[in-house]
Parts: structure tokens; C-alpha cells; sequence
């Protein structure tokens, strides 16, 4: 390879060493040149003395543990200077040309702030992990045809919300403006919280189907079911509360207070009460902030409502998926079309 790299590929891990085992050469054998940088949130598996032996060559940042992906990637994010960084979890694997077909998206749409591509499922290629991200109104987020066979539905080039940081390419210069991942959130959504404020800020988010990846869902982060639904359910509704503009939140209150209804039901339905009264309590204690924040950023809004609903319902899926119980209950929608989610 030659030319001076464009591109910083920034690796998130945290107790992954079979992981890099498996998935790290991918993205080491990108087909443009590029630097590489393992980001490591407090490994105590022996993951920084494995890369150090097999990749010596890979620059490795060790922060001191348990920062959540949000802070991790930041402190990613602070150590580059390329044009353009990607994003990457230790449990995707990226075919060679992805970086290529990325950098490319991001040159031919010079509002985009990132560029997304399709993730698969690393165990069941023929199912997507992901197609861009989607946040609905009524605060629910899910991965744009999650669980859904392959069957080339999603191979159009278009707008979608957000870009899932499983795996995303980003403008540097748009995280100067927009600002670095909200810390506070921890993991989970943060990528999406990002895509939100970017939106506000007049950026965009293309899709490329052309750039693929293969994600082992939930690897990286772990399989705490407990730990998800905390987060996940806490994150999601400051998200929206942050982003939605007043007229919004009025017109759409409605569909967060049936979704908290749903997400309630489910978790009295999975035996997971505690989750939730905790996520609502870290709501409640968090409002104040939060609200401080949405002042802010709703001040300096660059679009208007009517874009904002634009570029949510370009990430919708077609009926039947994409209807109301999709927007208030994406995962109940899903399992109800017969979907793995």
C-alpha cells in the first residue's frame, strides 16, 4: 500500500483476547492504507501482553479500567490526527475493501458527519446485525433490519439516522464541532446519542451497503442481560429527551409514555423489575443535567422538526415491520414478523 493513511481504525476492547484472535487480522488487512489503534478499557485477561506479542507493530492505549465504551472511545478519539476515524468493536470483522468503500461515501457526501455500512451476524452471515441505527420518537432505538434474513433489502445506497459504532467511519472535524460520546452514558446508545446531537448540528449519515462487516452482537460488551436493560433503557430515554425539539416531545409524548408502558410490562414479564425501577431512578437523578444539556444543544439547533422527522422515517422499515407497534416496541414488532432480535 501507498499514500500517507487517511484513516485511524481505533479498536475498542476490554477482556477480548480470543476476540482479536479472531476478528483483529480483518482489520488489519484493510485494502488502503491506514493507522491502527487498540484502545484497551482495563483488560486484566492478558489481551495487551497477547497484541504487544503477536501484533507488535499495533499502537496500544491502556487506559485504567472499567471507563465503558463511551469514555474509552474518546480517549481513542484524542490520540488521532487523521481526516477520518474508524470506530471499531473487537468482535467485527470487516472485509477488505470496507475502509476503502467508507472513505469514499464520506468524500462523495461532504455534509455526512459518518458513514455506516452492513453488519451481519459473525455466526449467521445469511441474518443482519445492523443497517444504520434507528431512533423513533417514541425513544425506542433499534439496528436498522436486525434480525432479518439477507435477502438484499437493504442494498441501497441512502440517508439513515445514526451509524452503529460497532463498526463507522467519522469525520475528525465533526467531533470537534459536535463534541466527543457523552461519557455519562456509559455503554450502549452512546453512538446513537452522538448521531442525535450530529443531526441537530445540520450533519448527516449514509448507509453503503457495499461495506461489509460480520458482528458477534453482544461480545464485546458482555452478556449481562442485567446490565443491558439498565443501561439500554436508562440511555435511551435521555437520548430523546436531549434531542427531541419541545414541539416533538409535545406531538410525540404520547408514544414514550406507551413505550415505558411496554418496556415495564416486559420487564415484570422477564422477572426484571429491579433493571427497570433503577434505569427510571438514574432518569429521574440524571433530569436535571440532562435537561441543562437539551437547553444547549436545542439553542444551537441548526434543522427543524420537519428534517429531523425526515431522517427518522428514511431509516424506518417498510410495512409490515415498520408500523406503530414497530415504533413503540421495535423488538416485540420484530419476534412478531418471526425476526432474531
Amino acid at each position: 500500500m501507498s499514500g500517507a493513511p487517511r484513516t485511524t481504525l481505533v479498536v475498542f476492547n476490554h477482556n477480548g483476547r480470543e476476540l482479536l484472535d479472531e476478528f483483529l487480522p480483518s482489520v488489519l488487512a484493510q485494502d488502503v492504507p491506514a493507522l491502527v489503534l487498540l484502545v484497551d478499557d482495563g483488560s486484566s485477561d492478558g489481551s495487551l501482553e497477547h497484541v504487544r506479542a503477536r501484533w507488535p507493530d499495533v499502537p496500544v492505549l491502556a487506559l485504567e479500567g472499567g471507563r465503558g465504551i463511551a469514555a474509552t472511545f474518546n480517549a481513542g478519539l484524542r490520540a488521532c490526527q487523521t481526516e477520518l476515524i474508524a470506530l471499531l468493536n473487537n468482535d467485527v470483522a470487516l472485509d477488505p475493501g470496507w475502509l476503502r468503500t467508507l472513505e469514499a461515501t464520506l468524500d462523495a457526501h461532504p455534509r455526512a458527519a459518518s458513514a455506516t455500512g452492513k453488519l451481519l451476524r459473525a455466526r449467521q452471515p445469511e441474518v443482519i446485525d445492523a443497517a444504520g441505527d434507528v431512533l423513533m420518537w417514541s425513544s425506542a432505538v433499534t439496528g436498522r433490519g436486525c434480525g432479518e434474513r439477507d435477502h438484499g433489502q437493504y442494498d441501497a445506497s441512502q440517508e439513515v439516522f445514526a451509524a452503529c459504532a460497532a463498526a463507522a467511519l467519522y469525520r475528525r472535524e465533526a467531533f470537534e464541532e459536535v463534541g466527543p460520546f457523552d461519557e455519562s452514558l456509559g455503554s450502549y446508545l452512546e453512538d446513537v446519542d452522538w448521531g442525535a446531537r450530529a443531526r441537530l448540528a445540520g450533519y448527516g449519515c449514509r448507509y453503503e451497503p457495499g461495506a461489509l462487516g460480520r458482528h458477534l452482537r453482544g461480545a464485546t460488551t458482555g452478556r449481562s442481560r442485567s446490565r443491558f436493560v439498565r443501561l439500554q433503557r436508562r440511555n435511551q430515554l435521555l437520548v430523546i429527551l436531549k434531542f427531541a425539539p419541545a414541539s416533538a416531545l409535545a406531538r410525540h409524548a404520547w408514544k414514550i409514555a406507551a413505550n415505558q408502558l411496554l418496556v415495564g410490562a416486559a420487564a415484570v414479564r422477564d422477572g426484571m423489575v429491579a433493571d427497570q425501577l433503577w434505569a427510571w431512578g438514574q432518569v429521574a437523578r440524571a433530569l436535571p443535567a440532562t435537561l441543562r444539556t437539551r437547553r444547549r444543544l436545542q439553542r444551537a439547533r441548526r434543522v427543524d422538526v420537519r428534517e429531523l422527522d425526515r431522517a427518522i422515517r428514511a431509516t424506518m422499515p417498510p410495512p409490515p415491520l415498520g408500523g406503530l407497534l414497530f415504533e413503540l416496541a421495535p423488538v416485540a414488532a420484530g419476534r412478531r414478523q418471526g425476526l432474531d432480535v
